[in-house]
C-alpha cells in the first residue's frame, strides 16, 4: 500500500472547496489540515470535509508535521509571502494562478523551492487538462500545420460589487490576472514567448482594469486575445495554422474535447473527458513529480510560468496598473 499524500489547504473560498471534492476522488492522498485567517472559517471547513486539523495562520499550517504539500487558494496578493513560509518550512507548494504579481515575484518563488529542495508548481489546471494535452499532441505532430494565430477571450458577465476580488486592487484584482492568464496561457502553449506584447484596457473606477485586449506578436504569428469581466465574446480560443485549426468553445479553458479542422476536410470532433470538477488532472501531475522524486512539473514548468507573467507585467505597464502591496524581491 502506497503512502498517501498529505495535502494542507490555505483559504477556505470556493475554489479550495472544489480542489478538496476533487482530491477526494484520488485513493492516494488525505487532505489532514485546512488554515484560514478566520479561525471560525478554518474549523467550519475542516469539518465540512472531515480535515483533522484547523489552523488560524500560515504559520500554524507550516508547522504541522502532518502535512507535506500545501494547496495556497488564497488572493493574488495572498500569493508570494505565504508560498515563501511555506517553502523554508519544508513544505511543497501548489499555489493557484496569478501565480504571483510579477514575474520577479515568480522566479524568487522558484528559486527558494530549489534552495529547499521543495516541489514548486502554478495551479495551471488547463495545463493539464486531458483534451489540452491531446490538442498539444495534435499540434506537435503537425496536424494544423504551422501555427499562425491563436484568437482567444475570457469574459465575465454579471453585477460584481467594488468589494468583491475581481475589482479590489488591493488583492491584485482586474480582468488581466484572474482571466486574461487563461487565452494567454493558450497561447504560449501553441507559440511559446512573443517578441512583442501590446495592450490596451478599459479601467474600473476601483483602479483595475476591466476589460483589456492584448496582441502578442512572434516571428510568423499573432495572437490577439481578450478577457473583461463587463461581459464579451464567448470564452472561445481557435489555434490556427496553415493546414487546419483547432476550436475550443465554451469555457475553453477546462474543455472535454476539441474540434479539429484540416482544411477541406470535414471537422472532427475530438474527445477527451476530464474527472471531477478538473482540478483531479492537475493533482495527479503533482502526485506523479512528488513519487518520482521531481521539483519541477513538466505540465506546468517554471519557465512557462515565468514567461506568461512577464507577459502580464508589459500589459500592465502599457495599461498603468501597479498594485498597492506590490513588492519587488531585493
Amino acid at each position: 500500500m502506497v503512502e498517501p499524500i498529505r495535502w494542507g489547504i490555505l483559504a477556505t473560498g470556493g475554489i479550495a472547496s472544489t480542489f478538496v471534492e476533487d482530491l477526494a476522488l484520488l485513493d492516494d492522498c488525505r487532505v489532514t489540515a485546512v488554515a484560514s485567517r478566520s479561525a471560525e472559517r478554518a474549523a467550519a471547513f475542516a469539518k465540512k470535509y472531515d480535515i483533522p486539523h484547523a489552523w488560524e495562520s500560515v504559520q500554524a499550517l507550516a508547522a504541522d508535521d502532518e502535512v507535506d504539500i500545501v494547496y495556497v487558494a488564497t488572493p493574488h496578493s495572498h500569493h508570494y509571502l505565504p508560498t515563501l513560509q511555506l517553502l523554508e518550512a519544508g513544505k511543497h507548494v501548489l499555489c493557484e494562478k496569478a501565480f504571483a504579481y510579477n514575474a520577479a515575484q515568480a522566479r524568487t518563488m522558484f528559486d527558494v523551492a530549489r534552495e529547499h529542495q521543495r516541489f514548486l508548481m502554478e495551479a495551471m489546471w488547463t495545463r493539464c487538462n486531458p483534451a489540452i494535452r491531446e490538442m498539444r499532441r495534435a499540434i506537435k505532430e503537425g496536424m494544423i500545420g504551422e501555427v499562425v494565430s491563436v484568437h482567444g477571450n475570457f469574459s465575465l458577465a454579471g453585477d460584481i460589487p467594488p468589494s468583491h476580488r475581481l475589482r479590489n486592487i488591493e488583492l491584485a484584482g482586474g480582468a488581466l490576472l484572474d482571466l486574461g492568464v487563461y487565452p494567454l496561457t493558450l497561447a504560449h502553449l501553441a507559440l511559446g514567448a512573443p517578441d512583442s506584447v501590446t495592450a490596451t484596457a478599459v479601467m474600473d473606477s476601483t483602479g483595475v482594469d476591466a476589460q483589456t485586449a492584448i496582441t502578442l506578436k512572434y516571428p510568423n504569428a499573432i495572437a490577439q486575445l481578450s478577457c473583461s469581466y463587463r461581459g464579451g465574446p464567448g470564452n472561445e480560443v481557435t489555434i490556427s495554422g496553415t493546414e487546419g485549426r483547432i476550436e475550443l468553445r465554451d469555457y475553453a479553458y477546462r474543455p472535454s474535447g476539441y474540434t479539429l479542422v484540416r482544411y477541406n476536410e470535414a471537422p472532427r470532433e475530438i474527445e477527451a473527458p476530464y474527472v471531477g470538477h478538473g482540478y483531479v488532472h492537475e493533482a495527479l501531475e503533482v502526485h506523479r513529480a512528488l513519487r518520482q522524486g521531481r521539483l519541477e512539473s513538466m505540465l506546468v514548468p517554471p519557465q512557462s510560468t515565468i514567461e506568461v507573467m512577464e507577459i502580464m507585467d508589459e500589459v500592465r505597464a502599457q495599461i498603468g496598473l501597479r498594485y498597492p502591496g506590490e513588492t519587488h524581491p531585493k
